[in-house]
């Protein structure tokens, strides 16, 4: 195939060739993909309905469940869809959408965990001017800019891609359609040219990770300052969830794109982009669960909602109180 125009549709690669794992696979990430619906959907139904979380926290928190819930609802479907029926195809206005949509959540996310290290440093460090630094349309603004930045990043991204020449057919070794994947069906002299756009989004990912780490650092000298060992072990509290998160996020995403190609291999491949594409969105809503001022928060606001929904009542079975 000498360019991308005569393609109309890719062959992803299958989990397996047994019947017996295929359908093993379908249950696995169906299961996966039913606990990011229900763990993130809780949190953004919690928050957008009770008025005491809309605090700066809470709202950042609704973003990233958000873009988590794009991220993964972007590309497991599919591959349950494919597993479910023995299919690999997928076109090519299917597979540049995935590609679209999963590198501009995905920066999104990036941006947003950045923003949410800032409200933690500004929170500890800077409590007396917290509602000066993150009032409401300052917020709203940063969010907006993680989004927009995300979207301008995709449509770069995306554009550079699919504009590239194809000369090694349309099997891509992945479960679904990814940038470097991609970039090993593009012609050997055609491909530097998005090479260079991604050693500029490896960067900006480097430089909010090193933003990050320097708030943490600010922050953690902070706390080593507070007498109480009750207030440090507060502050340390409101920080940990979200420094799991950040770990978690740039670990995977930091073996999937810059692991050495001599260890390349299509298994390794896929198990890494699992790590990276389906564990985070379906891991985060527990992490925060873990602590329990937060975990509280959101359970009372559930018991709300249902309350209203269901009841037209204030009160609740007694389950919901333990």
């Amino acid at each position: 195939m000498s360019n991308g125009s005569s393609i109309t549709q890719f062959f992803l690669l299958a989990f397996a060739d047994r019947w017996e794992l295929q359908l093993l696979h379908f249950w696995l990430f169906l299961g996966i993909y039913l606990a990011a619906l229900l763990g993130n959907g809780l949190i953004i139904t919690a928050i957008a309905c009770d008025h005491h979380l809309h605090t700066p926290m809470y709202f950042f928190l609704l973003n990233l469940s958000l873009l988590d819930l794009g991220s993964i609802s972007t590309t497991v479907p599919k591959a349950i869809a494919n597993s479910l029926w023995n299919n690999r195809a997928i076109s090519y206005t299917t597979c540049a959408a995935q590609v679209f949509l999963f590198t501009f959540l995905i920066s999104a996310e990036c941006s947003i965990l950045t923003i949410m290290a800032y409200d933690r440093y500004v929170a500890i460090c800077k409590p007396l001017h917290y509602g000066t630094l993150l009032g409401s349309r300052a917020c709203v603004h940063m969010a907006a800019a993680a989004w927009g930045s995300g979207f301008l990043n995709a449509v770069l991204h995306t554009a550079n891609t699919f504009s590239l020449p194809l000369c090694q057919g349309n099997a891509v070794d992945q479960f679904f359609c990814e940038i470097p994947q991609m970039l090993k069906l593009a012609c050997s002299d055609a491909y530097l040219r998005e090479v260079g756009v991604l050693v500029v989004g490896v960067c900006l990912v480097f430089g909010c990770f090193v933003f990050i780490l320097l708030s943490y650092g600010q922050i953690f000298r902070a706390v080593l300052k507070i007498p109480s060992e009750q207030g440090r072990h507060k502050a340390f509290s409101t920080c940990l969830p979200h420094l799991a998160v950040v770990s978690l996020f740039v670990s995977t995403a930091t073996a999937a794109y810059l692991k050495p190609p001599s260890i390349s291999s299509p298994s390794l491949d896929l198990l890494v982009a699992v790590l990276y594409s389906v564990v985070p969105p379906a891991v985060n809503p527990l992490i925060y669960s873990m602590r329990n001022h937060e975990i509280k928060d959101l359970k009372n606001a559930l018991r709300k909602v249902i309350s209203r929904t269901f009841f037209n009542t204030s009160k609740f079975p007694v389950f919901f109180h333990k």
